[in-house]
């Protein structure tokens, strides 16, 4: 299927920011590295925001979102 990037820009100008957040919020998880009492740990966040988990180590956090069916993302 060939997609028309001028529709595409259509759409997503058309896009609140509540749909926007919520783009992907099945699929996509965000991964962001967080210090906790001193401690590098590695937060899961929902496209919406909401967070999901804290991990020990980016591997595992990766592994864990992977085995939840979604796709991780880094947050910088």
């Amino acid at each position: 299927m060939i997609q028309n990037p001028n529709t595409q820009a259509a759409v997503s100008r058309h896009m609140t920011i509540t749909d926007f957040a919520l783009f992907g919020a099945e699929h996509i998880a965000y991964v962001k590295p967080v210090v906790i009492e001193g401690q590098l740990l590695y937060a899961v966040f929902a496209a919406d925001g909401r967070e999901l988990a804290v991990i020990e180590g980016r591997d595992l956090a990766d592994a864990t979102v992977r085995q939840n069916d979604m796709e991780p993302l880094s947050v910088h």
